[in-house]
């Protein structure tokens, strides 16, 4: 009984967990367009996929937990040899898993692209708004006195 019920909720996160890997390959592409309100409504569904996989997971976690079992996959591992749908636990199990590391691959992949592009956007706004000058030598291999650089908005 126990084994179906786990089962169940294995299989009920395939649809969410797919969602948000499509979410995410979607989030990658207006990361790389800089498009924020898609970027803003896609953050927004990522979110409740996640509470939902969080929610769905504990579930899962806490069924093995009354079985006596580790809420681990060596839990599983022993509950699916005890069962007749043993099989279908672990392939299902293990599908899932791969789904969800495609997902925080992908998440890693955008998490990189924005910190890149913060980084452009920052040495953008501090090339606009004068940053610092460039240390140059003069021919006696001492710092050079430059003008100060003015901002861009004032040259």
């Amino acid at each position: 009984m126990h084994d179906t019920n786990l089962l169940q909720l294995i299989t009920d996160d395939f649809a969410p967990a797919q969602y948000l890997l499509e979410l995410l390959q979607t989030e990658s592409l207006a990361l790389h367009g800089r498009d924020m309100p898609q970027l803003e409504d896609i953050l927004a569904q990522k979110q409740a996929m996640i509470v939902l996989l969080e929610q769905h997971g504990r579930k899962r976690s806490e069924l093995l937990v009354s079985l006596n079992l580790p809420p681990t996959r060596q839990g599983l591992e022993q509950l699916a040899s005890h069962s007749d749908i043993g099989e279908q636990l672990l392939s299902s199990s293990d599908e899932l898993t791969r789904l969800l590391n495609a997902c925080q691959d992908i998440n890693t992949l955008n998490g990189r692209s924005i910190q890149v592009q913060q980084a452009a956007t920052a040495n953008q706004l501090k090339i606009l708004n004068g940053g610092e000058p460039p240390t140059l030598y003069d021919a006696r291999g001492s710092t050079a006195n430059m003008a100060k650089p003015r901002p861009l908005s004032q040259a």
